[in-house]
This record gives structure tokens, sequence and C-alpha cells, in this order.
């Protein structure tokens, strides 16, 4: 370990490195907003372990750097620890760190590039039975503006897979709702042309029709899906109001949990690997294949159940 530093001063000093950096991912780097976010967070979380440690970043060894992800690992001052997954993430946060601090002239080599990423332990998705999915959308009260919101952005997420930055991000010009299809911009400002089913439409329409103009009044919003001062309705925003749904409902899950239903209801309906992996806009096919591990008898009985109600539109596209 090395210099003894200045808590005030370093504080200072590295908040404006992370804020340069987080530029640099963006600009000069082209990450999208997510990752350069991530990347953010994971550089704050080791700059405060520098100065837990009066450590000063400048002068990080390799040795330092694996302290470090072990405090990460076990925790340290209180945090908890951390998994495989999130360790990954963070030494690939780190390696793009060296290099910014490379070609700013703070190190003279990028040593966090000798760390190995630890293979992370791929998990089978959380997957919601049918009569979950219903109980879940059913809890919506469809009386209100933002209830007749949320009823067709939740059945639209289930209803195409989409994932909670890319139905924040729609736009008007992106639903073609006659046509049934959505135009998607999705990782890597990868685009891609996403259907929907019949119960999709039903709960797009009434949005439409009497619950959005109410809140956007005579404004010209580009975004399908507003908050109720009529602005954009943010990941968090969606975030928070699917929490209150899932203790309304008493179902476990996440606004991801759809996404996972989606693609498992699909390929227990016969649809194939590769059609659901360009639905769900995955650019390796091993990330759709996890689905495939799932138990296909179980998957059989939730798409008997639930196309009928949900349009099979989806499956067959």
């Amino acid at each position: 370990m090395s210099a003894v530093i200045t808590g005030y001063e370093l504080q200072k000093n590295e908040s404006l490195v992370v804020e340069r950096f987080y530029d640099e991912l963006i600009s000069v780097d082209r990450k999208s907003l997510l990752t350069a976010e991530t990347y953010k967070t994971a550089v704050k979380e080791l700059l405060t372990w520098c100065l837990f440690k009066q450590t000063d970043y400048r002068t990080l060894t390799i040795q330092d750097l694996l302290y470090y992800l072990v405090a990460r690992k076990t925790g340290y001052d209180g945090r908890s620890g951390a998994d495989e997954l999130t360790l990954a993430k963070d030494i690939s946060a780190l390696r793009s760190f060296g290099a910014y601090l490379v070609r700013t002239g703070v190190w003279s080599e990028n040593t966090a590039l000798l760390l190995q990423r630890p293979r992370a332990k791929r998990r089978l998705p959380r997957v919601l039975a049918v009569e979950e999915v219903d109980k879940l959308l059913s809890v919506i009260d469809t009386s209100s503006p933002l209830g007749l919101r949320d009823r067709a952005l939740f059945e639209l997420v289930y209803s195409s897979g989409l994932r909670i930055g890319e139905v924040s991000a729609l736009e008007l010009q992106n639903l073609h709702l006659d046509e049934r299809l959505l135009w998607v911009r999705g990782k890597g400002d990868k685009e891609r042309m996403v259907p929907f089913g019949d119960e999709a439409v039903v709960h797009l329409r009434n949005w439409l029709e009497k619950g959005r103009g109410e809140l956007v009044k005579n404004a010209a919003v580009p975004w399908l899906f507003v908050n109720y001062r009529g602005k954009k309705l943010s990941r968090k925003g969606i975030w928070k109001r699917f929490q209150e749904l899932e203790a309304l409902s008493g179902v476990n899950a996440k606004v991801h949990t759809l996404r996972h239903s989606f693609a498992t209801h699909l390929l227990a309906g016969g649809a194939d690997l590769r059609s659901v992996q360009e639905l769900l806009g995955h650019a390796d096919l091993s990330t759709t294949q996890i689905y495939t591990h799932i138990d296909d008898e179980a998957l059989h009985g939730c798409h008997r159940d639930f196309f009928p109600s949900h349009g099979s539109q989806a499956a067959e596209r």
C-alpha cells in the first residue's frame, strides 16, 4: 500500500476524475449510457475503498487491486460482499478506468489488465406462471390515466420482451399499432423490429385514446409513455411503479421477469432459438440459450394457458 493522503482534497480530486472518466466513456469510447453508469459506479466503489484504506488511486499496484477485489467479495466497512457477476463487471470497469488513467498520464501502464474476470455462475432466470402474470396485471386500476398507462406499459413489456430502458425510450413514432410492430433501440444502439399481441393492442389503444392526452395536454411530447407531469417516464419511474404492483398483487418479480417470461413462453410454444434471440436483441445466441434449461413440460403447460388470453401472434411471427 502506498502514500497516506488527505481526505477532503482527495475526495474533491476523485470526484472530478470520475466525472471526466464518465464523459470520456460516452464521447470517446462510445459506451452506452447504461454501461457508462455501471463503470462510473464501479470506479466510485474503488475510490471509496481507497479512502477507507488511506491509499492514493494514482499509485495503486496489482497487489492493491487484488486486495480491493477480495474486500469487494467479502465485504468491508459495513458493506455487503459482491457476487461473481458484480466482480466481473467491476474488473471490466477497472480495465477501462486504467486505460483512461494511462491516456491522461496518471498511470504509466494499465495495471488492471492483469486482473482476470471470474466466471460468473449463470443462474436460471425467474419465470412467472401464467396465473402470476394475470394476477400481477389485474391489480392495475385502469380507471385513471396513469392506470391506463401502467396496464399498456407492462402488457407491452410482457408481449414484446422489452428491457426497462427500451420501453422508457419508446417514442410514438416507434409504435405501429395496426401492424402490431415496434421499432426498438436496444443495447449498443442496435435497432430491431418486435411484434406484440392482441392484448397489448387493446391496452395501448385505451392509453392513447383515453389516458395519454390528459397528461400531455396540448404539449408536443414524443415519448409513448409519460409520467403524471406529461414528461418522459424514466426507468426509475417504471421500476417504482412495478414495485407497487408487486406489493399489491403479492407476486414476487421484477420488471425484467416479464422479459424472461416472454422468452420462455415463446420457446415453450415452439419458437426457434434464433428467432427468440432476434426478438430479445441478444448479440450472442448463448445468452438466449439459458431459457432452454427450464423444464419443457412446465413450459408447455404455461404456453397452453398463456397464449389464448394474451394473443399468439408474437409466437407465430
